[in-house]
């Protein structure tokens, strides 16, 4: 069986030696693979590759780069036309800086093949749909939660001051009241605040509490037209509510350059009762906040709405990375549908649960049919050197296959697990995701900034809403006109 390399300083000698394949392939030759590497290393003989390709019927030439140069390494290989059989694209980021460069002539359109296989066929059709270009399928994608977000707050907080899991944006406010005016720590001091908040706009606390004000998702429709966010009402509701929870103290008052790190300090050090974020993290936030204090406990919970309205929470495009199939290493139809064959057998439970928890017996056991993993220094050097590498190579995701569900270490990481699942019924899409504005893609990120200035000026009292909706007017003069008017020409040709 083949040998997995890990070969970055190796890249060069890779490319002289050639990854493009004959226009037919016997039944020796390797499928060579480019993918990201997310960790330090990985193995060179890995067992889980050997028992991949043992259980697959196949031979793997698996080239990994790591994660901070990938991008480079890519753009290299496309541009000396060195093509493995199967390509990865790291992330959403880099994969739509790159599809103006999609082509039928460059690479397979394989949305229509995918029904010929078992697993393959599994793939969440929105997800794909998410990736597409033009209408047309040119990806396999590794699966993300759609959405993982949702409050985390201090449960023994919440209970020594008679306070019920919120439900309603009214309920969220009063709890960071009570955490920061109440005392919920009990020592007398007044040295708490409701609440953490970072400056990232999207993942640091104001998107995630956008939703429980039934914003769209970037972008939504109003009399038929898609128009930005931040020209809903509900956007401006969401600044308002900011603003009063910085007006009266509840949150740290420089959240808009507060880092991440920090906002993470803030609760693990027990000063902050809140964090609005990944359900995702509950785990190892609780872990951390109990090392100094053993009966610190961490609750969550995912269905929040404004009064009278609908639980929703901001959906992602439910990828990270995608698989391309150049045509230069792939020339016939034959050729695709081999290569094709091999990710439909990575979507095979069996090797799903092979590359998600490792061997069983040596990595793992299988509990109430779930997969547990093992403890002990020695297994947790092998999963990180032989299994949490190949994490990168996943198709699809727990929703597509039907592998082994992770063993709960607790039931904080039951109930994360199960909000996380749940939030997929009440998921607010972006409808551009599909869509590319050529416009976006030349003056985006700056236009961008605009509006994010102006939201933080607003919170931050240093405007009102004359003044935002200036900067609004500033964001359609200098380009967003041209970005609404493409998004709404893409959108009327598929509605």
């Amino acid at each position: 069986m083949g040998k997995t390399r890990w070969i970055v300083i190796l890249f060069v000698l890779w490319f002289i030696a050639g990854c493009s394949s004959s226009s037919s392939t016997n039944e020796t030759e390797a499928i060579s693979i480019m993918a990201n590497l997310h960790t330090a290393q990985v193995s060179e003989d890995s067992p889980i590759i050997e028992k991949v390709e043992e259980k697959a019927g196949v031979q793997l030439d698996i080239t990994w780069v790591p994660d901070d140069v990938y991008d480079e390494k890519m753009n290299t290989a496309i541009a000396t036309e060195s093509y493995p059989r199967a390509m990865f694209v790291k992330n959403e980021e880099s994969f739509n800086k790159m599809k103006d460069s999609l082509t039928e002539e460059e690479y397979w359109e394989i949305g229509p093949y995918l029904e010929e296989y078992e697993y393959l066929s599994n793939l969440d059709s929105v997800v794909l749909e998410n990736t597409a270009v033009n209408g047309k399928i040119f990806t396999l994608y590794s699966g993300r939660p759609m959405s993982r977000w949702g409050l985390i707050y201090r449960k023994d907080w919440a209970d020594h001051l008679g306070i019920d899991a919120p439900n309603t944006t009214d309920d969220l406010y009063e709890m960071f009241r009570a955490f920061t005016e109440d005392d919920p720590d009990g020592n007398g001091e007044d040295d708490t605040i409701g609440v953490a908040v970072n400056s990232d706009l999207v993942y640091g606390g104001f998107k995630f509490v956008s939703s429980y004000f039934e914003t769209p998702n970037n972008w939504g429709e109003q009399n038929g037209k898609l128009q930005p966010e931040f020209m809903f009402p509900e956007y401006t509701e969401t600044m308002d509510f900011f603003k009063k929870l910085r007006d009266n103290e509840l949150v740290n008052q420089d959240f808009p350059v507060t880092s991440k790190t920090d906002q993470t300090n803030m609760l693990t050090n027990g000063t902050a009762g809140a964090i609005v974020g990944c359900l995702c993290n509950a785990v190892g936030f609780q872990d951390k906040l109990q090392e100094a204090n053993p009966n610190a406990e961490l609750d969550v919970e995912n269905r929040i709405s404004k009064p009278g309205g609908e639980p929703g929470t901001w959906s992602t495009a439910g990828y990270g990375s995608v698989v391309l199939f150049p045509k230069a290493s792939n020339p016939t139809e034959e050729d695709l549908k081999e290569t094709l064959e091999v990710f439909n057998h990575l979507m095979n439970p069996e090797i799903y649960n092979l590359l998600s928890y490792g061997i069983e017996g040596e990595h793992y056991e299988v509990v109430n049919g779930q997969a547990k993993r093992l403890q002990g220094e020695d297994v947790e050097a092998s999963f990180e050197q032989n299994v949490r590498p190949l994490m990168g190579i996943i198709i699809g995701d727990d929703s597509t296959v039907d592998g082994l569900e992770p063993y709960p270490v607790n039931d904080l990481y039951e109930k994360q697990y199960r909000q996380t699942l749940d939030n997929n019924e009440i998921l607010i899409h972006d409808p551009t995701v599909a869509f590319d504005s050529e416009t976006y893609g030349e003056k985006g990120e700056a236009l961008q900034q605009i509006i994010d200035d102006a939201t933080n000026q607003y919170m931050l009292g240093e405007i009102d809403g004359v003044g935002f909706q200036q900067e609004v007017d500033k964001w359609v003069d200098e380009g967003g006109e041209n970005i609404i008017q493409e998004y709404n020409e893409a959108y009327s040709a598929t509605h």
